[in-house]
């Protein structure tokens, strides 16, 4: 299995899909990370970008990410990649919680692209919350 995570420089979860700066894509054997590489978040929207359709080939079938807006959503989906919305923290530990069914989608999209905080009460949707 392999999963994307959108990452900041200091490997954290990117607080917005569409504006990270790169996506750390893992691979999951056994329940276990076996490998982790990174691709280059394109220039401009991420829903308006090929990363979508670049991940699906890289056979990527889920998302861990921060926040995006509906349109992401919709284009992820239509990739057949699975999203789980309101994660934070480090990714490798991100993954690790994944693996564990610690995670679940928050089911809230981003109404406010230009706050990149989101400081709105938003929370990864962990199982033990």
């Amino acid at each position: 299995m392999k999963l994307a995570v959108p990452t900041t420089q200091n490997n954290q979860v990117d607080a917005h899909f569409g504006h990270c700066e790169f996506f750390t894509v893992f691979t999951v054997e056994e329940g276990e990370i076996k490998n982790s590489q990174v691709v280059e978040s394109p220039q401009g929207c991420g829903c308006k970008s090929n990363i979508a359709a670049t991940l699906q080939e890289m056979g990527v079938k889920t998302m861990l990410a921060g926040n995006m807006g509906g349109g992401a959503v919709n284009v992820l989906n239509s990739h057949g990649i699975e999203v789980y919305r309101g994660c934070d923290g480090d990714v490798k530990a991100l993954v690790e919680e994944f693996i564990k069914g610690e995670l679940v989608d928050s089911g809230e999209s981003c109404r406010q692209h230009e706050n990149h905080n989101h400081d709105d009460g938003h929370q990864c949707g962990r199982t033990n919350n």
